[in-house]
């Protein structure tokens, strides 16, 4: 049994052929693509978050939306980029998010991807400390992040307060239990994963990272993937450990999908550079019938260590076509893997 969830990157524009023309409209169809998914068995809703972009953004209101309206699914993100963030700030909208949701927010964070703009955590107020780097900045951030998940007290109280405090050094309020054993981390090396470990975060590992040893992107990320469980294992943690890995699954089962999608058939990995010295390669994409996605599938190294799946969707082709897609997965795909 896997966990199998979507993830969306919400994108939205104002051409013919989009049914995603707008910020409202990436919104609104994310919450019912949310509720559909639930309604047709998946066990997560997971949004990718970017800053200046035609996509989605701020992320906790439509959490909180998506929590409100549905009563199962894991609802997370995938991922925050904390060097926009601030973790006294996050903490609390995270809280509220998850208390409406019933303690099911899944939240993927991370040090972020290059970006519309230049430096763009600096028009957010942020600045990384001298000597330091935007990616010490984010795991700056992360650290503050979980210390102050964790609920304990450390703000001094007015002694003459508005209303009466209880005894003690203060929390960040609404605190909601639970919470800090839900943060993962995005990791795009080796390193940065069993880091994670370490830390007590779980790991969320994508189509894309920094290629290390030349294999095949699924072996590398399976080797990834050991590095944090042994990290983990050594770091003897109160609670297990969780892993995701996302693709692009699309089984293709009528005209509608070959038409989309059959050009996808048989691909393979990349490899390049999106960020100078740091040579990265991203995973193939998987489109075929459904058998064969069942025999590709079943050779993924990485799908086979990880106990959650998100699948990636094309948000731009509207809500019934993606939960189409869900359905079609789980459906004709993961029974013959047995994540069903």
């Amino acid at each position: 049994m896997k966990n199998i969830g979507f993830l969306s990157f919400g994108h939205w524009t104002p051409h013919p052929q989009s049914k995603t023309q707008s910020a409202s409209d990436a919104l609104l169809q994310s919450i019912d693509l949310a509720v559909a998914a639930e309604e047709l068995g998946a066990d997560g809703a997971y949004f990718r978050v970017h800053h200046f972009a035609r996509q989605l953004a701020s992320p906790f209101p439509l959490l909180a939306a998506i929590g409100a309206r549905t009563e199962r699914i894991e609802i997370g993100t995938g991922v925050i980029d904390m060097r926009y963030e601030n973790p006294m700030y996050f903490a609390e909208t995270a809280g509220a998010a998850d208390l409406i949701a019933g303690g099911r927010l899944q939240l993927g964070i991370s040090r972020g991807s290059p970006e519309q703009v230049i430096d763009g955590w600096r028009y957010f107020g942020y600045e990384p400390p001298e000597g330091k780097s935007d990616a010490d900045m984010a795991r700056l951030h992360t650290e503050v992040l979980l210390q102050v998940l964790g609920g304990q007290g450390f703000a001094e109280p007015n002694p003459r307060p508005m209303f009466p405090n209880p005894p003690g050094l203060l929390r960040i309020e609404p605190h909601s239990p639970g919470l800090r054993r839900r943060i993962w981390w995005g990791a795009g090396s080796n390193a940065t994963a069993t880091w994670a470990a370490e830390l007590g975060m779980h790991l969320m590992s994508s189509t894309l990272k920094d290629d290390e040893d030349g294999r095949p992107f699924h072996v590398q990320q399976a080797a990834q993937i050991q590095a944090f469980r042994e990290a983990w294992a050594a770091a003897e943690h109160e609670y297990e450990p969780r892993v995701s890995v996302s693709r692009s699954i699309i089984p293709i089962v009528d005209g509608q999908d070959a038409r989309f999608f059959a050009g996808d058939r048989g691909g393979g990995d990349d490899v390049g550079v999106i960020e100078p010295g740091t040579r990265s390669i991203f995973g193939r994409s998987y489109a075929d019938e459904p058998d064969a996605l069942v025999e590709q599938l079943r050779g993924d190294e990485a799908i086979a260590a990880a106990d959650t799946v998100l699948i990636t969707v094309p948000n731009q082709l509207g809500v019934d076509y993606n939960a189409k897609i869900i359905e079609n997965l789980l459906t004709h795909v993961a029974p013959g893997l047995g994540w069903r």
